[in-house]
């Protein structure tokens, strides 16, 4: 889990455009972040598996 003072801190309107800052919405996690799905790789893999995220499947061939 990420610090509770950043996560506060990233949700301000920073004072600048530029200095936006992403994070998961789930856990806070500053990295691995994916854009289209708005949280971490972790989230992304725990929810994908449990199938809360729509359209996502396990690959296999």
């Amino acid at each position: 889990m990420a610090k509770k003072s950043l996560i506060v801190k990233c949700n301000r309107e920073p004072k600048f455009s530029t200095r936006r800052y992403n994070r998961c919405r789930i856990c806070g996690r500053p990295r691995g972040y994916m854009r289209d799905f708005d949280m971490c790789r972790l989230c992304f893999r725990k929810l994908a598996s449990e199938g809360q995220i729509p359209g996502v499947t396990k690959s296999s061939w």
